[in-house]
């Protein structure tokens, strides 16, 4: 069992405590030898790094702690096979199989009944725990912060590092508290919350650093909503998001197919109940923020920074180009736009909590006519309940596709995007352009602005329909 506390000075941080427990040694020239407890692949580069290493012939160190997902261009239409949009792309799902097979990882395939994008089956198997740390080639890793590890995005050669030496070299990064105090509004998301902090310091304003989201707002959070305010801290530029972990997520994580169990389960917990920034630490940056005060939010421009309350503008220091790209005028109000889509999905926004809220609000409802607008679930087991519980026909009756689970339209390189040109508010993380398409207009918003857009046809404020 790691003692977090080990050789730190007292009053430590959270961050502290897990850089602490996993430094195996200090590096001439600065930075730090750092232990790595789980590495996760995905099909767009996991064929890479994995053959990479086996040309070099090094083994897998731990095969174990080693998992893989088809998730970012599997096709996530009803029937899907190896088969993808993405011309080529098979190939990378077919490599990746055979790379996983012979290195001896556990690999959730196309079809797998555990299949899904990466940092929501990670939580969903109890793969990420407090304490661990975790990496994968994709800068949304640190999602899985929200459970109190130190989870982060690297690149391929640096996945070959850890899986071969379960280590990485890392420089540490300063440290950042966020603290939202007070509560949250009603028809105010976590979604919110982060698009908030991002408008306000900007996209580069978490350089640097390893942010802890904390404040009696976050505490408040189900692990889903925890995980959607980790999950967008690569947009702020920070190395990882995390959260002290606490008996909602001991409760999440309990019975999970990798968690510990029997005695071992009642060790960490009291291991786990440790991992907290201690009262009169000190931080590198501070940044507070009161709940009570923010609007549902959307983006107007081609940066997750250039975002307003849903019942703003487009502000007058407006850069030229994002303009032009979005086809809008400075002082041009964002609510009443026209839209031609909507987008349910991606690892920030496709939870089974998600799809219930956006459910609730659909009910009985039709969206506009000219609106093309699909749901996409983050994993099949949010898929199959679901349907349990009758959402994927809400959806549907109210003129949404449901799709199978992975990250679909949250990015071009799936093969599939919307027509060129058209104007799309999306549960996604983030609005560059051409992400979702050639010239496709990305506004980002919570599911439930996403749902009041659908239904209106432009973009709306969810509160008018509470």
């Amino acid at each position: 069992m790691r003692k977090w506390g080990l050789f730190l000075p007292e009053p430590s941080s959270l961050f502290d405590k897990l850089w602490n427990s996993h430094v195996v040694t200090a590096l001439p020239g600065g930075g730090a030898l750092v232990a790595i407890d789980r590495v996760f692949l995905h099909e767009r580069t996991g064929a890479s790094a994995l053959n990479s290493l086996a040309q070099a012939g090094r083994p897998v160190a731990d095969p174990a702690r080693v998992f893989a997902v088809t998730d970012h261009i599997v096709d996530t239409r009803p029937g899907r096979t190896d088969k993808t949009l993405m011309p080529g792309g098979q190939a990378f799902i077919t490599e990746t199989r055979a790379a996983a097979n012979a290195a001896g990882i556990t690999l959730f395939d196309v079809n797998d009944p555990d299949q899904g994008i990466v940092h929501v089956i990670s939580p969903e198997l109890g793969i990420v725990l407090p304490g661990c740390t975790l990496v994968a080639p994709d800068s949304h890793t640190c999602t899985q912060g929200a459970f109190g590890a130190l989870a982060w995005g690297i690149g391929s050669s640096e996945a070959e590092h850890a899986m071969a030496t379960g280590t990485l070299r890392l420089n540490k990064p300063k440290s950042m508290r966020v603290c939202f105090f007070g509560t949250l509004a009603k028809g105010v998301t976590p979604k919110d919350m982060i698009m908030t902090v991002i408008a306000r310091h900007g996209a580069a304003g978490g350089k640097g650093h390893a942010v802890e989201f904390a404040g009696e707002a976050v505490s408040a959070l189900d692990m889903e909503g925890r995980m959607t305010l980790c999950n967008m801290a690569t947009e702020f530029s920070a190395m990882s998001g995390f959260i002290a972990p606490d008996a909602k997520t001991f409760e999440y994580l309990e019975g999970r197919r990798y968690a510990p169990k029997g005695s071992d389960w009642d060790q960490a917990v009291e291991s786990w109940t440790q991992l907290a920034s201690d009262t009169g630490t000190a931080f590198d940056t501070e940044i507070k923020i009161d709940a009570g005060g923010i609007t549902p939010m959307v983006s107007w421009g081609t940066s997750p920074e250039n975002s307003v309350g849903i019942s703003g503008a487009v502000p007058d220091d407006a850069g030229k180009r994002a303009l032009e790209y979005m086809a809008l005028d400075k002082g041009q109000r964002l609510a009443g736009t026209s839209i031609d889509a909507a987008f349910i999905g991606s690892c920030t926004n496709s939870r089974l909590s998600d799809l219930r809220r956006a459910s609730a609000l659909l009910k009985g409802k039709k969206i506009a006519s000219h609106v093309k607008a699909i749901c996409v679930p983050g994993s099949s087991r949010v898929k199959r309940e679901a349907e349990a519980e009758g959402i994927d026909a809400i959806f549907r009756e109210a003129g949404f596709e449901w799709r199978e689970s992975g990250c679909s339209m949250c990015f071009y390189a799936g093969g599939e995007s919307f027509d060129a040109g058209s104007r799309v508010v999306s549960t996604t993380n983030r609005n560059f352009e051409s992400r979702q398409g050639p010239g496709v207009k990305t506004h980002i918003a919570s599911p439930e602005t996403v749902v009041a857009s659908a239904l209106a046809g432009v973009i709306a404020d969810v509160r008018e329909l509470l």
